[in-house]
């Protein structure tokens, strides 16, 4: 079975930096199947980036977030910069399989979940 190991989340600045890690073990899967989203309290699963043979980002974070990976330690990372306030939730580290371009942005189409961590952004 697939497991995400998601870590990096903290107490952080306004216009502070920081990089989230989703280490997948178990079963694979392909790095086009997989997505960050993020959840605030009282709020859904808000769609954040995933990668689709192109990179996609929602409008509150393009510019300033950045998906990659590291293959050889089956390892996905979000790497957030100029964080704000607004930022402020619970970061999932999610995958598919068989996700379609016109649902990649739907929490729902997801089967495998990581534990999430918290990211505060507060001065």
């Amino acid at each position: 079975q697939l497991q995400l190991g998601v870590s990096g989340g903290r107490l952080l600045q306004p216009r502070g930096s920081r990089r989230l890690s989703c280490v997948a073990s178990g079963r694979s899967c392909r790095i086009n199947d997989m997505a960050w989203f993020r959840q605030a309290p009282g709020k859904g699963r808000e769609f954040v980036a995933a990668s689709r043979g192109n990179l996609y980002y929602s409008d509150a974070v393009k510019g300033r977030f950045t998906m990659s990976r590291d293959n050889a330690k089956n390892t996905v990372y979000l790497q957030m910069n100029d964080l704000k306030p607004e930022d402020t939730a619970v970061y999932h580290c999610a995958a598919g399989p068989g996700i379609i371009l016109s649902s990649l942005r739907d929490a729902r189409q997801y089967a495998y979940w990581g534990q999430g961590t918290q990211v505060t952004v507060s001065s």
